[in-house]
């Protein structure tokens, strides 16, 4: 059974799924704007909502931290740019493929 965890750094602007401390995928992600920042810290995946509607593309992870989460994105342009209110965008197709493999519970470390 894998042992999955999240760790997004804000500085290179890429999400790293870990198994143990094994890194088994790397996704580009658009993180938060100078004015609302991404924050850091150790979170927790506390919800999961497919098809979320606006500008959360097609699926919602939400962290214990509250109002922040993972999502996709309707422009995928914003990719790799400091771009949102705080949240971690991933292109939709990536952020499906997060949300099959990490379950409700998985800790997210987001780090500058």
């Amino acid at each position: 059974m894998p042992n999955y965890r999240i760790i997004v750094d804000l500085s290179d602007r890429r999400l790293y799924l870990l198994d143990g401390d094994v890194v088994t995928r790397a996704f580009p992600v658009g993180i938060g704007k100078m004015l609302t920042v991404t924050p850091t810290g150790e979170y927790r995946i506390i919800n999961k909502q497919p098809n979320p509607g606006g500008p959360f593309g097609v699926f919602w992870m939400g962290l214990s931290k509250p109002h922040y989460g993972i999502h996709g994105t309707n422009d995928p342009s914003s990719i790799g740019h400091m771009v949102s209110h705080g949240c971690i965008r991933m292109y939709n197709q990536d952020v499906i493929e997060l949300s099959t493999l990490v379950p409700i519970g998985t800790r997210v470390t987001i780090r500058p």
